[in-house]
């Protein structure tokens, strides 16, 4: 019986031009995501001044096991000191009748989404204070780093903080404290399950990173619009943990001689709004706290915001409130809780509001101080 033709044999050329066609396409296909990928990083760099899939401005800090600010890193809209802190230089030791303002809390005191150091609201409050007691030397201390809780920041104070000697500390914290104890009920309900935060194309590709964590806010938001599987309530102890917390870090500032102000938190999120405007506004609190609902995220952030307000009456600090004269949108938020550049101007001028409304803070400006020289 007769061997059937071979047609890849007995035709060569054909063969060759499907080879081509398949290489050809492989090129294209190739070249585009190249090129989307050049884009997004454009855009990154842009925005925020870093074209990296993950950022490259922190280290692990051996001595207190914190993730921090790599000293004299820079990009386009960051500048880190020579101390690890965000900001210019800080003399040490720290000079006769210098008043020093420490800022406590995390990535929302940080500000990374900030166009510059000149645009965080840290810089502003010390800007401000500084025109309006011209006579008196200030510096400060932005010790604020993404992802700390209060404890956390605790250890951040105790050992690279408190040497440099601050005068006035002041506190903005409860986000990260919230996605921690409402993970714990989450975990006690079966309700949380540890999603790695991207692959490894994920951690190389920062358009693929991007879309991996768009299409889990999507189907978030989608889950949290149905209920199932989040939390119903909040139990009547929420918050507690975080009160002891907050305390204990007020009291090992003042322990040291500091002045505190402490800050309610801010968001986008709001009663008055919609429902589709909540869901829209908790998307990033949501992606960390996926168990939970807007509903829920509005009541615990009122909650803590509560426990500040009592912590600071039971410490004697000085309580920084106005929330809500930040708007709520887009334009002041970057995302749930992230201020834009105009959101941090707001948020520093209710802390310079009230700080120079203050009587306690004035007379601590005026005892501390010395004269500059002229």
């Amino acid at each position: 019986m007769a061997t059937p033709p071979n047609p890849a044999r007995n035709n060569p050329p054909e063969r060759k031009n499907h080879l081509k066609t398949i290489a050809t396409y492989s090129t294209i296909i190739l070249l585009s995501l190249f090129m989307v990928e050049g884009g997004v990083r454009a855009r990154q760099w842009w925005y925020y001044g870093s074209a990296e899939t993950l950022d490259k401005a922190y280290r692990d800090d051996e001595k207190n096991g914190l993730r921090v600010p790599v000293a004299n890193y820079e990009s386009r809209s960051t500048k880190i000191n020579s101390m690890g802190f965000r900001g210019p230089e800080i003399t040490v030791p720290k000079p006769e009748g210098t008043i020093r303002i420490a800022f406590i809390g995390a990535s929302t005191t940080y500000c990374a989404e900030a166009s510059g150091n000149d645009k965080v609201w840290p810089h502003l409050v010390w800007k401000k204070i500084q025109e309006t007691y011209p006579d008196v030397p200030m510096d400060y201390v932005n010790a604020g780093i993404p992802g700390l809780s209060v404890t956390a920041s605790l250890k951040d104070l105790r050992q690279r903080v408190k040497p440099l000697h601050p005068d006035i500390f002041i506190i903005y914290h409860a986000s990260n404290d919230m996605s921690w104890e409402t993970r714990q009920l989450a975990k006690e309900q079966g309700l949380f399950k540890k999603v790695d935060e991207t692959d490894w194309l994920g951690r190389h590709s920062l358009f693929w990173f991007l879309a991996e964590k768009n299409f889990r806010l999507w189907t978030i938001q989608r889950q949290a619009q149905s209920g199932i599987d989040h939390l119903r309530d909040l139990p009547p102890t929420f918050g507690l943990t975080f009160e002891k917390s907050l305390l204990e870090l007020i009291h090992e500032a003042q322990d040291q001689g500091g002045l505190v102000a402490v800050a309610t938190w801010s968001q986008q999120m709001r009663d008055n709004h919609t429902p589709a405007e909540n869901l829209k506004a908790a998307s990033s609190s949501l992606y960390y706290m996926p168990y939970m609902t807007p509903r829920l995220l509005l009541q615990g952030f009122r909650i803590y915001n509560q426990v500040i307000t009592k912590v600071a009456q039971v410490t004697g600090s000085i309580l920084i409130g106005g929330e809500d004269t930040i708007p709520g949108d887009p334009q002041h938020f970057n995302d749930s809780i992230h201020f834009t550049d105009a959101g941090n101007q707001r948020m520093a001028e209710r802390v310079i509001q009230t700080l120079l409304m203050s009587e306690t803070f004035q007379q601590r400006i005026k005892s501390d101080a010395r004269p500059a020289s002229r």
